[in-house]
């Protein structure tokens, strides 16, 4: 995945560049010289190696450090090494600030040492010579472009016993540069959110004596500050404190986690671990509570609305046709109401612990991951056209002596509600309403029990109003009697679900290619004849009748409905999604921002995904007409857009820096201003226009 991510990368700048190489060879810049230089001599069997990987990089361009700043991307290494040998992380020397058009890059220039331990084991034979190769992958930048460099370099590492000298020349040099490296001290600090500005308060014997208005934070996230801003260094007593200007993630999260980087001196360089509001700990603190209500009430909200999304209109009319069938019996109203919300808690407290495992694991993943999934997608369609079938009346999930209306849900009593709101939820986990983005963003940076009480708040929205009507006698009496109509009801409502199933299918064809959409389809029509030949077996054992071949004709056709389209599923994925011409479109990227930024651009992205109703709503109703389109065609504005309608980590790592889990997300840049302007969920023409104008006025300013 990160080799696909890390070409997906490199592709996007090659675009951007106009460079088009053959795929047949590597990646190369003229303007840096790459080389794999040891620390000494040769290395003893059980000790640790340092050897670097040496840039010469030619005047006018750079580099970057772990965190580029606003633009650029790290230097990344794939080491091939024998058996029993380990790289370990770069141990990065501490980088130059780099303005660049009202930008700030962390790299480096001319000539840079980034040395790497290398683990000998001790079963490395002396007077051997071992092969040591590394791909490393740079992004070598001027003011006006970007082009990348991918190349392999090789070291012949001798294995002696003894201690090794340094090597001749350039032993010295990388010496020094571990030397300097910025390492961990005894520093406390902590780090705070003060209105737009960070505040730093850092304590420690290093840095006495040193002065205050030289020192300098470089965070290891992106996001934190916003680079181009200065900070201000000030003595309070014993304490060095640092202020400086919040960036983008933390102005849309607030900070909710520890901070990390490297705090710069004119007495040296130290990596520290910021407090951001006391111990990260699964303890509640003052901090906390407050975040937390806030989240809380705000997925309460979103919850709500949530109703009122497309993606649920299907689920709506099921639950309005379920009370109407059970609201003359107030006790069975009762019971089908607490089934449903607790179907809709249980689905969610579920989703949620996934997406927050995940996360634990190292994945990058937010709202609607599971629907990333081609095997998701698929088995969701299947699943939305047997219901279908089943409010069509082809098959029967249950048997229901509920009279006229009681096989709305298909299931009998609590159970049948209960089901209901689990496939409400995951009809509804493709939306994101107004006010959920705060909540779930803030959820995901929360100790786990907070975070799945705040989906569980959400899951309490979406079933509240079928939850309140429920528990009202009132309410209930005003619904109509059940009786024939509501058996025509419930063929009625299966064509929404039918059109789910379409939907799925469509968002599955994007996701992988034409073989997989025919299988998918195969698939479908197989599930459809076998729930079929189910539904006549049903119908016979009723009567009285025998079958004779229906249960295993049906059975095996289920069967090969499963096996087609997990093999449609488990097919490569084509080239991938066209995106939807909403506007002159260019695909996104973090360079592809700065690279138009850097003309003098305003750029508008949007983050969106084939399976996110709430964004193709938007993309029809804000960004297609033909205002938005003009907006867009000129000179001084550019359309990017960010897919993630499969698994993107870069697009993933961009949401979280902006305390979103999921899409949409709309941002506008402005030339001269770092953070961004996020729009709100819902667009309208006057919005998109009215923000691209203000991005275009902040820039005469």
């Amino acid at each position: 995945m990160l080799a696909s991510l890390r070409l997906i990368f490199l592709a996007f700048f090659l675009a951007m560049t106009g460079v088009a190489p053959s795929s047949a060879q590597p990646m190369f810049s003229p303007n840096v010289e790459v080389a794999l230089v040891p620390m000494h001599q040769w290395a003893a069997p059980g000790s640790t190696a340092i050897v670097a990987v040496r840039q010469d990089i030619e005047p006018g361009w750079h580099t970057y450090w772990r965190n580029p700043g606003d633009s650029g991307g790290a230097t990344e290494l794939t080491w091939t090494l024998p058996a029993g040998f380990s790289a370990g992380p770069i141990l990065w020397p501490l980088p130059e600030r780099q303005p660049v058009k009202g930008l700030m890059n962390y790299g480096y220039s001319r000539q840079v040492y980034l040395p790497v331990p290398i683990d000998v084991p001790r079963t490395a034979n002396a007077g051997s010579v071992v092969p040591l190769s590394v791909t490393v992958l740079s992004m070598v930048c001027s003011e006006d472009m970007c082009v990348p460099d991918e190349r392999t370099v090789k070291l012949d590492l001798a294995i002696r016993d003894g201690v090794p000298p340094l090597t001749a020349g350039e032993g010295a040099a990388i010496e020094r540069v571990v030397g300097a490296a910025p390492r961990p001290a005894d520093i406390d600090a902590h780090i705070a959110h003060d209105g737009a500005d960070l505040v730093l308060t850092l304590r420690g014997a290093a840095l006495r004596g040193v002065d205050a208005a030289d020192a300098y934070f470089f965070p290891f996230d992106g996001g934190v500050v916003e680079h181009p801003a200065a900070q201000r260094g000030e003595r309070k007593g014993d304490d060095l404190v640092l202020r400086m200007k919040a960036g983008g993630a933390v102005l849309a999260s607030g900070l909710g986690k520890v901070v990390g980087g490297v705090v710069a001196t004119s007495g040296g360089a130290w990596e520290i671990v910021a407090d951001a509001g006391g111990a990260p700990s699964a303890r509640t603190d003052q901090a906390s509570i407050p975040l937390f209500a806030q989240a809380a009430l705000f997925a309460l909200i979103g919850g709500l609305i949530l109703n009122l999304m497309p993606c649920v209109f299907p689920i709506l009319a099921m639950k309005a046709a379920s009370l109407s069938a059970s609201a003359h019996d107030p006790r069975e109203a009762r019971r089908d109401g607490i089934a449903f919300l607790l179907g809709v808690l249980t689905t969610f407290v579920l989703l949620a612990g996934a997406l927050l495992a995940l996360r634990a694991a190292g994945e990058a993943a937010g709202w609607g991951f599971q629907l990333q999934n081609p095997a998701v997608t698929a088995a969701l369609a299947l699943l939305m056209l047997a219901v279908g079938l089943n409010l069509s009346g082809a098959f029967e999930a249950g048997l229901s002596g509920s009279g006229a209306g009681g096989g709305l849900t298909r299931l009998p009593g609590g159970t049948g509600a209960f089901f209901t709101g689990v496939l409400a939820v995951v009809v509804a986990a493709p939306c994101t309403a107004p006010f959920m983005a705060f909540a779930l963003g803030a959820a995901l940076v929360m100790p786990a029990p907070m975070a799945l009480a705040v989906f569980a708040m959400l899951g309490l929205g979406l079933a509240l109003p079928y939850l309140v009507v429920s528990l009202s006698p009132g309410l209930l009496a005003r619904f109509p009697k059940p009786g024939p109509w509501m058996d025509r009801l419930k063929s009625i409502l299966a064509f929404p679900m039918y059109g789910a199933a379409l939907w799925l299918v469509w968002v599955f064809a994007r996701q992988t290619s034409g073989e997989a959409l025919a299988l998918i389809l195969a698939g479908g029509l197989l599930l459809a004849f076998g729930l079929t030949l189910w539904g006549w077996r049903q119908s016979a054992r009723m009567a009285g009748r025998k079958t004779f071949g229906t249960t295993a004709a049906s059975m095996a056709s289920l069967l090969a409905a499963v096996a087609v389209t997990a093999s449609a599923a488990t097919l490569a994925p084509g080239p991938g999604p066209a995106a939807t011409q909403t506007a002159s479109e260019t695909p996104w990227s973090p360079d592809a921002v700065a690279a138009a930024r850097a003309e003098g651009k305003v750029v508008f992205v949007n983050f969106t995904a084939d399976w996110c109703v709430t964004c193709k709503v938007n993309e029809r109703a804000a960004l297609a007409n033909d205002g938005t389109r003009a907006l867009f065609a000129g000179p001084d504005a550019v359309y990017m857009v960010a897919d993630w309608t499969r698994r993107d980590d870069l697009i993933a790592r961009e949401l979280d820096r902006f305390g979103r889990s999921g899409v949409p997300l709309y941002l506008v840049y402005s030339p001269g201003k770092a953070a961004p302007e996020i729009l709100p969920q819902l667009l309208t023409p006057g919005i998109v226009a009215d923000a691209v104008k203000r991005a275009g006025e902040k820039e005469l300013i």
